[in-house]
């Protein structure tokens, strides 16, 4: 259960192995997440993010290994995860994604069918499988960690904010579902935030570190705001995004 000052104690990441997942992971344990099960693809990362998660103060912790281009797995990887957790759940972070190769991916059935798997059915089906529990348990929440890039699609990533752009508004329909049930989701936006995945973009303004990401999802995490966003001006820049004419955008967009 949350402890007296609302935070989670039991937590499972999908995606664990992230860069901004392990820096909200180690935040949580800071301030008492003392359960904490990491989902994700690749062994050797997720084992260095339960050490750090040990040394950030978790007692019981485990890894489920999966591949998210496989949505079939979604029900099986959920499962297995709340086993290994194994009491009530306060808090499932969806933190699953990729960038992809987007000039390769947009000419490539397999690349292309790859990222809508990746980044909108898996998380969608473990979702499902999620609802389902923590309604079964008649509390928990929810973060789902999208992207600033799915308020307006650009051609330079189109598959990649296109596919947040979906999981996006099925989020936004699955908390107006979650009313009345004792469960919460929120949706996480950041803006571009240097990490591995980012490594050989340009950083633009806003750019932040895992580590501010993680303070602002804290933040989020003890509000009522569907939305928490990192930065907090990216809501009003958002506005703005949404405003500009596309011929405008495509200028802007492409910088």
């Amino acid at each position: 259960m949350e402890n007296d000052i609302g935070r989670p104690q039991n937590v499972v990441v999908f995606g664990g192995s992230s860069d901004i997942a392990r820096a909200i992971t180690k935040k949580l344990c800071l301030v008492r997440a003392h359960t904490v099960v990491l989902a994700g693809r690749d062994q050797k990362l997720l084992d260095d993010a339960v050490t750090e998660a040990e040394e950030y103060g978790a007692t019981k912790t485990d890894t489920v290994l999966f591949d998210a281009r496989d949505p079939s797995t979604a029900a099986r990887v959920v499962a297995e995860a709340f086993d290994k957790a194994g009491d009530r759940i306060d808090l499932v972070v969806m933190a699953v994604g990729t960038l992809g190769r987007q000039l390769e991916d947009e000419n490539d059935a397999e690349g292309a069918a790859s990222m809508v798997s990746v980044n909108v059915t898996w998380p969608v089906a473990a979702l499902a499988d999620i609802r389902r529990r923590l309604i079964d348990q008649g509390s928990g929440r929810i973060l789902v960690m999208i992207s600033v890039a799915s308020v307006r699609v650009r051609r330079v990533n189109y598959l990649y904010s296109g596919a947040k752009a979906g999981l996006d508004r099925i989020c936004v329909g699955l908390a107006e579902s979650l009313e009345g049930t004792g469960v919460r989701l929120q949706l996480l936006r950041p803006g571009v935030v240097r990490t591995k995945m980012t490594a050989t973009m340009a950083h633009p303004p806003f750019t932040t570190g895992p580590n501010e990401v993680a303070d602002n999802v804290l933040r989020g995490l003890a509000s009522s705001e569907l939305v928490i966003w990192s930065p907090p001006i990216l809501r009003y820049v958002s506005v703005l995004m949404r405003l500009l004419p596309a011929p405008l955008w495509r200028r802007v967009a492409e910088r």
